[in-house]
């Protein structure tokens, strides 16, 4: 056993109580006040230098310089995401959520818990090859924090530290098994862009729809058309997903409103598709709605790119990967997720890195899902996750 896998697994009492923590105590991006001043403690107490305050108030960045060539040496990052989202937990654990409504339904507390994990054992080593800069980011679920430290300079040394010259990043995953690991080189999650759709009809008695414009059925044909982008319009090699989350609409029963609205995703995996399909939906918004005598817009709210996998790095990730798990647990990801990560923007920068962690017990041989209700980190993957941030940061 490796002093580094030792060392990993004689604080895992102490991380798992600091996961538990996290998860009782779920925060919304940009709102990870709790979060963020319990990872600061953490790093000044075993002597990490930090800043926080970042990414509107709440991303936090560690650095350990290298003890080696401190002059000559690289800079490795290593990130976690901290928010948690807006679902009512029902997993009933002794550790449930406090706060109704709001959950670590995707598994950052385990990915915080990891790399405050990862600080502490780096911390303690006396062969450092590498600076290292630990990103403790905030508003990964939709708020693109990512890309707001990366605006900021957090991966160019003008917050902390110096300019960082490869990035890693792990997601806890339902259908790989404890202990194992699973990537690939490319494009490894989607594009993911965020939409609007605000119509406008004239609102009436529910009993006299002639005397109106019905903006929900509107919003019906909407999304029923919406759906023939993926199915007639692009190239059916060319993967996108186009899904509505959240219909707005009406206030009664017996009236028909005057507005709706529409709340979706768009997912693509390459950015002519994504051209494209953006192209089409503003098109069968607006002529849809004309068609029934309404008006209606669509609103980009915002886009994460694709998490695109720098071969290189992710050779380098393999590499240690399979000399500390194993090449039996080293897994390759056959096609891209059709899921969005705004780990991708610090991609944009430098060159990254993104692996699956497995999270599934070999029993039984199913876990529930990122995102729903009755998810929970598995803390047994805290140590594996753990062990390969410290070997990548150490890596020569």
């Amino acid at each position: 056993m490796s002093t580094l896998r030792e060392s990993v697994l004689r604080v895992q009492p102490h991380s798992v109580a600091l996961r538990h923590d996290l998860h009782t105590h779920p925060e919304l991006g940009y709102k990870e006040h709790r979060t963020s001043q319990v990872v600061q403690e953490h790093l000044a107490k075993i002597g990490v230098t930090f800043k926080g305050g970042l990414a509107g108030g709440t991303g936090v960045l560690g650095w350990l310089p290298a003890t080696v060539n401190p002059s000559g040496a690289r800079t490795v990052a290593l990130r976690a995401d901290m928010d948690a989202l807006p679902i009512l937990e029902r997993t009933g654990l002794p550790y449930e959520s406090v706060h109704s409504g709001v959950m670590h339904a995707c598994g950052h507390d385990g990915h915080t818990t990891i790399l405050m994990t990862a600080a502490e054992i780096l911390q303690l080593q006396p062969h450092r090859p590498n600076n290292v800069l630990l990103i403790f980011q905030p508003a990964e679920e939709g708020g693109a924090g990512g890309q707001r430290l990366c605006q900021e300079g957090a991966l160019q040394g003008k917050i902390i530290g110096k300019p960082a010259d490869i990035i890693f990043g792990l997601h806890g995953y339902p259908r790989a098994e404890v202990g194992h690991v699973t990537t690939r080189n490319g494009p490894l999650l989607a594009a993911a862009s965020q939409f609007v759709v605000h119509i406008v009809g004239k609102g009436t008695h529910a009993a006299y729809p002639h005397f109106g414009i019905d903006p929900i059925v509107v919003a019906a044909h909407i999304v029923t058309a919406l759906q023939t982008i993926a199915s007639r319009s692009v190239d059916p090699l060319d993967s996108v997903v186009i899904t509505i989350g959240q219909v707005l609409a009406g206030v009664a029963h017996n009236v028909i409103p005057e507005t709706a609205s529409l709340h979706g995703t768009l997912r693509t995996l390459n950015n002519g598709a994504d051209i494209f399909a953006k192209r089409r939906i503003s098109e069968i918004v607006t002529n849809v709605a004309v068609a029934f005598g309404a008006s209606a817009t669509t609103e980009w709210v915002g886009a994460y790119p694709v998490t695109f996998n720098n071969p290189a790095a992710t050779e380098e990730f393999r590499r240690v990967a399979r000399r500390v798990i194993g090449e039996e647990a080293v897994h390759e990801e056959p096609n891209p997720s059709m899921g969005g990560e705004d780990f991708s923007f610090y991609g944009q920068e430098i060159p990254a890195s993104f692996f699956f962690l497995g999270l599934r017990p070999r029993e039984p041989d199913s876990y529930p899902n990122l995102h729903s209700p009755d998810f929970d980190f598995n803390d047994d993957a805290i140590p594996t996750g753990a062990e390969l941030l410290c070997e990548l940061a150490l890596s020569e």
